[in-house]
């Protein structure tokens, strides 16, 4: 349906203009009701979106700062792949200290998700031990030596409790900081997983011990290798990880 979709937020709403966002959706400024919000329109099934509009949903009444799904008139919170979510003010971090209250939120996100049912059609960097494909990972398209290194670098997360897990905050373009509270935006590549891989930030913000940073660095390297595969961002990914 595109973009007509918005038809049903009500008489009051319309696109402004596009903003930067990521490849998988076509993403624009929108007026709502005399207030900013944002548009995303993309390909993601029902059971997709639910599971993403649920949980930013949760994560507002525990306190985070997330964009909220604002309802269409009937209730519902999202329509023929369109998701309409109010603004997030804020820049980017930039200094170290900013980049510790990043970790911080993000160790909130991870308790509060402890239990969290997997995005539906989703496989975790544990799952692929074993699993070949889950949502836009394919191993079999992969060489079968990067494979093994990939699975050799999840293997050390093996047993760890999952949660939600971001899935890009080290981008710094994913992150809306104020004086007062850091907001995680993008939530497009969220997923349950182990999360270690949520925890490689520019200076090393989580304060990770040294084998505990390249064991999520080395596992992180190895997921955005196999989600991204082959693209040229993929090929650089896939050379960080070590041979077996």
């Amino acid at each position: 349906m595109g973009w007509e979709a918005l038809e049903q937020w009500g008489d009051e709403i319309a696109r402004i203009e596009p903003l930067v966002g990521g490849v998988a959706n076509d993403v624009w400024s929108v007026r709502f009701n005399d207030h900013l919000a944002v548009g995303r329109l993309g390909a993601r099934s029902d059971a997709d979106l639910a599971w993403e509009t649920e949980l930013l949903q949760h994560l507002d009444r525990e306190g985070l700062t997330v964009p909220v799904p604002i309802p269409t008139t009937d209730g519902r919170l999202f329509a023929d792949g369109l998701v309409v979510m109010t603004y997030v003010e804020g820049g980017p971090p930039e200094t170290k200290a900013e980049w510790r209250r990043v970790a911080d939120t993000l160790r909130q996100l991870h308790r509060l998700t402890q239990g969290w049912p997997q995005r539906p059609g989703w496989r975790s960097s544990t799952d692929l031990l074993h699993a070949e494909t889950g949502t836009k990972v394919d191993l079999g398209a992969m060489p079968p030596e990067g494979v093994a290194r990939c699975r050799a670098a999840w293997d050390r997360l093996a047993g760890r409790q999952a949660c939600v897990v971001h899935g890009n905050p080290a981008n710094p373009g994913n992150v809306r900081i104020t004086a007062d509270r850091v907001a995680l935006i993008d939530w497009d590549e969220s997923h349950v997983d182990v999360p270690d891989l949520d925890l490689v930030l520019p200076h090393n913000a989580a304060d990770l011990d040294d084998d505990a940073h390249d064991i999520a660095a080395q596992a992180s390297a190895a997921w955005e290798a196999a989600v991204c595969w082959d693209d040229e961002y993929a090929v650089k990914r896939l050379a960080e990880v070590r041979a077996v």
